[in-house]
């Protein structure tokens, strides 16, 4: 009886296994890791560098980091700044600026600085400048440079963002009020006459103060003076997530030693410059299945909806059958010969004793 027993079990197990193959998959979702805190990687303790309202990787230089001061009626200068925080380099260019807000790099090392600051909103035109990353690293006075003016389609804006997206060298600012938008530029800006912006999208919520593209093109980043905010770069630029600065409240934001870091600096006097985690979206998880969740309906649209679930119970159940007749041919094998012999002679001798008894039952009961 035991082996019996064993035999069936096994059957049965096999069963179960075989049943629950048959079942369709779940998808586990898992959440993203919580992000690592922002890191304090230098300060910049420079008196030249008084407020830095913005700051740009270098393309030829590694861990050197262009910034620009946030004061009116400063004089047109680019610092590069190492990862020590030290100044090592100067450029001054003699252009009248306004209001210098923003800088950028693109891939082939040209530098963008962006006198795009117009707090009190009277500004006909903003102004962009171009210069070259420097040979070396000497201090330069009267850099040559290109100038382009823009004007926005529905009127003077504020702004503290200049974008460069890294394959197409595409300019786009981002304005900075309570209703901030996305202006392209056109793709290739003119230095006669004033170039006309095209009002892209609505920013994400927020005051943003500086911005970059990430290496990958696909993704920007903006800052507020207190998060950080990932936006999708399509036709449409879409939030996709948001992350704190942490103590890293100011202007200044560039791309950071990795594709998934920025850096964030504080609009202060010896600006201290944070490594942040970029934010990044979190899967959904599934919702549970509740007795009260009604089955999906098949559209007319959709023949798969209403074959699937009647083809996989036709086959669940054919797989069932299978595993029943498995455990008959195993209960066959496995019961002992001689044990089976044994019984038959019981029964037979039971039915002979039977019909022995039959008759003489049947004259006492007369």
């Amino acid at each position: 009886m035991k082996l019996l027993r064993s035999a069936f079990a096994l059957a049965a197990a096999t069963c179960v296994t075989l049943a629950v193959a048959a079942l369709p998959a779940v998808a586990v979702v898992t959440a993203d890791p919580t992000p690592a805190a922002p890191k304090k990687l230098f300060t910049i303790d420079d008196a030249r560098v008084k407020v830095p309202s913005g700051m740009a990787k270098s393309q030829k230089y590694q861990d050197l980091y262009w910034t620009v001061n946030n004061t009116k009626g400063a004089s047109a200068r680019v610092f590069g700044v190492d990862a020590e925080g030290d100044v090592k380099v100067t450029l001054r260019f003699s252009a009248e600026v306004q209001d210098v807000e923003a800088i950028a790099v693109d891939r082939e090392g040209t530098i963008y600085v962006a006198d795009i600051g117009d707090n009190a909103k009277t500004r006909d035109m903003i102004e962009i400048y171009t210069i070259p990353e420097p040979a070396s690293l000497e201090n330069a006075e009267n850099v040559r440079y290109h100038r382009y003016d823009f004007k926005y389609p529905d009127g003077a804006h504020d702004a503290e963002t200049l974008l460069v997206q890294p394959e197409t060298n595409q300019l786009f600012i981002v304005t900075k009020s309570s209703k901030a938008a996305i202006y392209e530029a056109p793709g290739t800006p003119s230095r006669e006459g004033t170039n006309k912006l095209t009002k892209l999208a609505a920013a994400p919520a927020g005051t943003f103060t500086d911005g970059t593209f990430l290496p990958d093109g696909q993704r920007a980043v903006l800052r507020t003076n207190t998060d950080i905010a990932t936006v999708a770069w399509g036709d449409k630029p879409v939030l996709a997530a948001r992350g704190s600065v942490g103590s890293a409240a100011g202007d200044a934001l560039a791309v950071g030693p990795d594709d998934d870091t920025v850096l964030a600096g504080s609009a202060v006097s010896k600006s201290v410059v944070y490594q942040v985690q970029v934010p990044a979206k979190k899967e959904a998880s599934p919702p549970p299945a509740s007795a009260s969740t009604p089955p999906p309906k098949a559209s007319a649209g959709n023949t798969d909806a209403g074959a699937g679930a009647p083809e996989k119970n036709h086959n669940l159940r054919w797989i069932i059958i299978g595993a029943a007749l498995f455990a008959l041919v195993v209960t066959v094998v496995t019961f002992p010969p001689g044990r089976r012999e044994r019984l038959d002679r019981m029964a037979e001798n039971a039915r002979l004793t039977g019909q022995a008894a039959g008759p003489t039952r049947r004259r006492h009961s007369a």
